[in-house]
């Protein structure tokens, strides 16, 4: 018994890693089974919701869950490699890369998404070298906060950043700093190495603004804006020529080639 809940486990967690996205909590019920069957399967569901539920607490629970290495008084992991990443690239609020670059690409993530993660930190980089810095394209960011409250906490800390025209350097290392979701890895002493981490960022002000109204509402327009465009996963993105209309793109892998043939042919290339 214990070793087929485990096969089920095993089995999901496969599932969304083929996936290659992190989905919200799926809205409304199961379907009602047949009547003959209802009791049986009622208790089956029980039984295997409730093993599942153990085994993932044993294997993901907030005492267990990585959490990232803050060293008192110093930096984030990455804080050296993200500064040259970025450095002369231009940022305007939430976006990166000129502002009359051809194509716009708009990213819609959770900061606590692994899926997200893996695309900062395999496609990004290059991404950077070949279309933003080269003035070809525009990247806007969109803070999505359905996993959990490190994923509120680190949105308003990005678009805090914003406002000083920084918020590409907080995403990018809390990307490469990412702890397990809802282990609360979004720590004051993360947050504290996080302001020390990004250079030119006045942390006092960083801070304040996090909280304010305004970046809430933020995080709520781009709640809503990815319900208008239909988007229920995450990385999501719309693509298209700046100042016209965007559209949803599939990504055909979460690494460097999984929109370069969109974004060539939007470029004539």
């Amino acid at each position: 018994m214990a070793k087929a809940k485990r096969v089920r486990a095993q089995r999901a967690a496969a599932d969304a890693a083929k996936a290659g996205r992190r989905k919200p909590p799926p809205v409304g019920g199961a379907k009602k089974p047949p009547p003959t069957w209802a009791w049986v399967a009622l208790a089956l569901a029980i039984a295997g919701v409730l093993g599942l539920v153990l085994i993932l607490a044993s294997r993901f629970g907030a005492d267990e869950a990585p959490k990232p290495q803050v060293t008192a008084g110093g930096e984030l992991a990455f804080a050296d490699e993200t500064e040259r990443l970025l450095d002369g690239v231009a940022q305007d609020g939430v976006a990166i890369g000129e502002p009359d670059a051809p194509v716009t690409l708009v990213e819609f993530a959770d900061l606590q998404c692994p899926f997200c993660a893996q695309w900062t930190t395999e496609a990004f980089p290059a991404y950077v070298d070949e279309y933003i810095r080269t003035g070809k394209v525009r990247v806007e960011f969109r803070p999505l906060t359905f996993i959990g409250d490190d994923s509120d906490r680190g949105a308003r800390l990005a678009l805090a950043a914003g406002d000083q025209d920084l918020l590409w350097n907080v995403v990018e290392l809390m990307y490469r700093n990412q702890g397990g979701e809802n282990s609360g890895w979004v720590s004051d002493d993360f947050v504290a190495a996080l302001g020390r981490s990004v250079p030119g960022l006045d942390v006092e002000r960083w801070l304040a603004d996090a909280e304010t109204e305004a970046v809430g509402q933020t995080i709520d327009e781009s709640g809503a804006e990815a319900q208008a465009k239909g988007i229920n996963s995450t990385p999501s993105f719309l693509l298209g020529k700046t100042g016209g209309e965007l559209e949803r793109v599939e990504v055909t892998s979460l690494g460097p080639d999984g929109l370069r043939g969109p974004i060539d042919r939007l470029l004539g290339s």
